[in-house]
């Protein structure tokens, strides 16, 4: 046997020391465990500020368009939206699309991240899926009043009744309502979950500062939480797995809305590109709302040592890469149109830059394709301010986007003797700013009555729950549960 000489490395290789290069600080300022349960715990426990109760009026106020405007739909019917022929579909259905978009944000942050051990998720997470199931609950309004009678629309379900009506599970829309509602109910499901821990907490709180009937309420739905081995390992099991069943609801749930378009044979919608298209799409806006949101949010309750710059960094480097693929998008369906060499395709997109709503596929183009482009810019994601009004371009744009994929396509049918032009009405106005109300009311309860970020999680991504790190001391290796400090009479338990 051939023997091989092992010969010592180059000198140079010796030399060679690669660079440590330093992570980020998920929670600045060396804040301490309890500095992090008072911190998200006084905003439950304090007195309710007074922009609060203005914002929670002026919402109210807004949602109740809504109200009235569903009120007045079902008196009278639904011929008070805008539809007519040839787009009968309409603010609807764009709004419905919308509304289920903005959700996508808070299933990736907390289902697929949480998969691939992003730990940058933790400071972020709650909120992003508490504005998931509003915006769920927002984007149900529109398909459930759409169908007129609402009292029937349990016949959407396959129960079998007199009436002989049964579904068509071969539309799209029929998919619809089994991925909504299924992505509703898991989401809620891990909302819930992921807040066990810190409903214990609030509760343990509430119950020494004497307020037995908050500690009940929330002792109620802590399930008997006591920190043990056996409830942390159920817990993160249950938590496991959710986040897995999760993860494929991102991609389902707005692939099978956008179906309600590709497989039709309307010019402009009969595409394959169109389920990776919309949930792009979907992501993209999703964090263009988390960023709206939460950057106020950072200011008002002086959380920058929490949500600190490296969130927001990320944040925005998703919204450029998710902004790119949309972009992409919208250039690629030109050269489909053109490459197809179908005439009715090729008018309708060119008919969409140059049409009678070319004025809302600039302003998609405007919002959508350049405004994520200056998330480039280090200085520019710095500046919080800056980073939310583009935030709120990236919304608006991407409601122009729904609007232009529906009218424009509805407008210009193959018949020019069909050929209309959708003008929305007050009813349709209303109605969709209402929704805006709504989904402010809910947050702000949300923002008010539970813990705005998981206490628990935040306190697993410090450097002093490290038992190895240098900061690690055995007493202060609690992992998720409260934390123990150590003072001359010995290791106290604060909450």
């Amino acid at each position: 046997m051939a023997h091989v000489e092992q010969t010592a490395p180059p000198a140079i290789l010796r030399e060679v020391k690669p660079a440590i290069l330093p992570r980020a600080e998920l929670v600045e300022h060396g804040r301490s465990f309890t500095w992090i349960t008072e911190k998200i715990c006084g905003i439950v426990e304090g007195q309710t500020p007074t922009w609060w109760w203005w914002c929670f009026a002026v919402a109210c106020f807004v949602a109740s368009f809504t109200f009235a405007g569903i009120t007045y739909l079902v008196a009278t019917g639904v011929g008070v939206w805008g539809h007519r022929n040839p787009v009968n579909w309409g603010w609807p259905i764009v709004n419905f699309v919308f509304w289920i978009g903005i959700g996508h944000a808070g299933t990736l942050i907390s289902a697929i991240l949480c998969l691939l051990r992003q730990k940058w998720r933790t400071s972020i997470n709650r909120s992003a899926e508490a504005m998931t199931i509003f915006a769920v609950v927002c984007a149900g309004i529109f398909p459930v009043f759409h169908v007129g009678r609402v009292w029937y629309a349990w016949f959407l379900f396959p129960i079998p009744n007199s009436n002989a009506i049964w579904q068509n599970f071969r539309s799209p829309l029929e998919w619809d309502v089994f991925a909504v509602s299924t992505y509703g109910t898991v989401s809620v499901l891990f909302w819930y979950v992921g807040m066990i821990p810190d409903l214990a907490v609030l509760r343990d709180r509430f119950q020494e500062k004497g307020r037995r009937v908050r500690s009940f309420c929330y002792g109620l739905f802590a399930m008997g939480w006591r920190g043990s081995n056996r409830h942390w390992s159920n817990y993160e099991m249950a938590y496991l797995i959710l986040a897995g069943i999760a993860t494929p609801l991102v991609l389902s749930v707005h692939t099978v809305v956008s179906f309600d378009f590709a497989v039709a044979l309307i010019p402009g919608w009969h595409t394959t590109i169109f389920p990776p298209y919309f949930v792009a799409g979907a992501i993209f806006s999703g964090f263009g709302m988390v960023l709206t949101l939460m950057l106020p949010l950072r200011s008002i309750y002086r959380l920058e040592d929490l949500i600190t710059q490296y969130h927001i960094d990320c944040m925005c480097k998703i919204t450029l890469a998710t902004g790119t693929m949309v972009g992409y998008a919208y250039a690629m369906e030109f050269f489909i149109a053109w490459y197809g060499a179908n005439p009715f395709e090729g008018f309708t997109f060119i008919n969409r830059a140059f049409g009678p709503y070319a004025w809302a596929y600039w302003i998609m183009i405007s919002c959508n394709v350049i405004t994520p482009q200056f998330f480039w810019f280090k200085s520019v994601r710095r500046n919080t301010t800056m980073v939310w009004v583009l935030s709120l371009f990236v919304n608006v744009g991407m409601w122009f986007e729904r609007f232009v994929i529906i009218c424009t396509s509805l407008t210009r049918d193959f018949l020019p003797s069909s050929w209309g032009y959708l003008s929305p009405t007050v009813v349709d106005i209303f109605t969709f700013f209402g929704t805006f109300g709504l989904f402010s009311v809910l947050f702000l309860l949300f923002i008010r009555f539970l813990p705005l970020m998981a206490i628990a999680e935040l306190k697993v991504v410090t450097p002093q729950a490290d038992v190895h790190g240098p900061h690690g001391t055995p007493e202060h290796a609690t992992g998720f549960g409260d934390p123990v400090e150590v003072e001359q009479g010995g290791p106290s338990p604060k909450h």
